[in-house]
């Protein structure tokens, strides 16, 4: 592979920084925090973190061309977890799935290879999933700091980049 093997390599290291990240601010929460939603229309700190760690195994199903109720079970698979190391856990063995999936495609495939979610009308090539993925996983993952920090979480931004 050429130019799109250290892009690819790249962006698989910013999702280990994500499962690093997370982990540490999963292990911050306190059981009786789980419930905490900062507004009626968002998501309860628990529901947040089952979303984070199921996302790059229910976007791997996506990019798969999975039907929607088979990506529901995928995301289903941590509901009633509320262990951080157990979440954690999960989340490292879904990107750890999407990195071995990522790691098999050839250049062309990453480049070219082009699929379609169920809720899309246009395909999307791979490298372009990934990238999805990781922002998706960012985005997240900087509400769940602010989650943090709304609680009263003596948080500083660098632990984001260790």
């Amino acid at each position: 592979m050429s130019g799109a093997a250290p892009i690819r390599d790249h962006l698989l290291d910013e999702l280990e920084l994500a499962v690093r990240t997370v982990d540490a601010l999963l292990n911050r929460i306190k059981p009786e925090e789980w419930s905490y939603r900062p507004a009626e229309n968002m998501r309860t700190l628990l529901e947040l973190a089952h979303h984070i760690v199921s996302i790059p195994a229910s976007d791997l199903a996506i990019l798969n061309e999975q039907a929607q109720p088979d990506v529901e079970r995928i995301e289903n698979r941590v509901n009633g977890i509320q262990d951080p190391n157990q979440l954690a856990n999960h989340f490292r063995t879904n990107v750890e799935e999407l990195r071995t999936y990522m790691l098999s495609l050839s250049e062309d495939e990453l480049l070219h290879k082009s699929t379609k979610a169920f809720y899309a009308e246009h395909s999307v090539v791979q490298i372009k999933w990934l990238i999805e993925i990781v922002t998706h996983t960012f985005h997240h993952r900087a509400q769940l700091y602010n989650y943090l920090k709304q609680l009263g979480h003596p948080l500083q931004f660098f632990m984001l980049y260790g």
